[in-house]
């Protein structure tokens, strides 16, 4: 009983503490909450109009002047009005030619008019997405729509529209009641005028928007010719791979030769610590010249942007070996190679292994602009496409995926180190 009091009287541990570290259950809590954080944050500002919500997302479009807008493109909130208001100019005139008797029109501008009602009849669920282009689906929904406006629950027409519908559709049934090409009227209907909601700038999506574009294009088949979502996530790993192991395989035996003789030292560091200020992108059209235009000059550029790096960081690493450990060897004599396989080599082993780590990081880095030379390949050419047309729900979780790999690989590799050197299981 008394230990249970004592246990209740145990004051807090509390959560600032100079030079202390926290306890597992806080770390774990605050690293998830430093993900969840930037999150939130998206979240806040792509659902809560009041705070950021600059333009307006259309579903329904239209022809002005020389400008097309259709479903699912950005307007500025400011710039809709106008686009309304021309709208409205444009119908107004319809109505006096018709009031006048002066009706010109055609069959196909009007078939144009009632396609714009599409998105919306898709996303209340009125249309399948087989019947998108569907003319005799497109104007029975245009008169289930205009005899029971209730149908559109998820996104309803504005009360200008709803006006537009029915009367297109007034003017519609005394034609035929079911659509029929050969019969179908051409005098001028009425223009729906542009609608949609409030939304972020076109460069930054919902969540909801990547999430679900994300999934999509991951199942999606590719067009014929061009590889899948996997093929081109195996692509880029590959091409990071194969990049590192090079530049790990070459800088490892000599960034340990480097550090432990300073003969070696003084060849070596001089040139690549002034190689490393070259930027590496810049050789990228001669090594598509050497290469070709595949994956080979792609694998070169994250060897090229990894290697002098890695080297200089190996050597410093080897350098710090502590001098009382290699006195104390000599003194039972070892010495040279021995000195080198038996001593330097086995303390350095931990930090060399943080290097690697680092240079892993830094080849990811390179993925992007690495297979941008010669022939665009694996998530980069979705990046690359997809970002100049301005589908930027297709361009973040590309993004978000290649962050995602690289972060778990290197916690992987972290833990990984701790089976390798439990002495060092201190340090992450």
């Amino acid at each position: 009983m008394s230990e249970n009091i004592e246990k209740s009287k145990k004051p807090k541990e509390p959560w600032f503490v100079i030079g202390k570290k926290l306890n597992k259950r806080r770390s774990a809590l605050l690293t998830c909450f430093s993900f969840l954080l930037p999150f939130l944050l998206w979240c806040l500002v792509s659902y809560t109009p009041f705070i950021w919500h600059p333009d307006v997302k259309l579903d329904l479009g239209g022809e002005f002047g020389s400008t097309v807008y259709t479903a699912g493109d950005h307007v500025s909130k400011d710039y809709l009005p106008d686009l309304v208001q021309v709208t409205q100019e444009e119908n107004s005139k319809i109505l006096e030619d018709r009031t006048t008797g002066n009706i010109s029109g055609s069959k196909r501008s009007n078939l144009k008019k009632l396609r714009l009602l599409s998105p919306l009849l898709v996303k209340n669920n009125i249309l399948s997405e087989d019947q998108y282009d569907d003319d005799q689906e497109i104007y029975m929904a245009w008169g289930k729509v205009a005899n029971e406006p209730s149908l559109l629950k998820i996104r309803p027409l504005s009360e200008g529209n709803l006006t537009i519908v029915q009367n297109g559709w007034n003017i519609l049934s005394k034609y035929s009641p079911t659509y029929d090409k050969a019969n179908f009227p051409s005098q001028p209907l009425l223009k729906l005028l542009p609608q949609g909601v409030r939304a972020n700038p076109i460069f930054l999506p919902a969540p909801h928007e990547v999430i679900q574009t994300g999934i999509r294009d991951w199942k999606a088949e590719p067009p014929e010719g061009k590889p899948s979502m996997s093929n081109r996530f195996t692509t880029s790993i590959l091409t990071v791979l194969y990049g590192f192991l090079a530049a790990a395989a070459i800088a490892i035996p000599l960034g340990i030769i480097g550090g432990t003789y300073d003969f070696f030292a003084k060849i070596l560091e001089p040139f690549w610590d002034f190689f490393r200020y070259m930027p590496a992108p810049a050789f990228g059209t001669l090594l598509v010249a050497i290469l070709g235009v595949h994956q080979q000059p792609k694998v070169a550029l994250i060897f090229i942007g990894t290697f002098p790096h890695l080297l200089l960081m190996l050597t410093k690493t080897v350098r710090i070996v502590d001098l009382p450990l290699l006195e104390a060897a000599q003194t039972l004599g070892a010495k040279g190679p021995t000195l080198l396989g038996r001593v330097v080599v086995p303390a350095s082993l931990p930090n060399i292994y943080n290097d690697l780590r680092i240079a892993l990081g830094w080849a990811w880095t390179w993925l992007v602009i690495s297979e941008l030379i010669g022939v665009k390949a694996g998530l980069t050419e979705v990046i690359d496409t997809q970002g100049v047309r301005r589908n930027f729900d297709r361009v973040y979780p590309v993004i978000i995926l290649i962050g995602i790999v690289g972060f778990l690989t290197d916690q992987f590799l972290a833990y990984l180190k701790t089976k390798l050197f439990p002495w060092q299981t201190q340090e992450n």
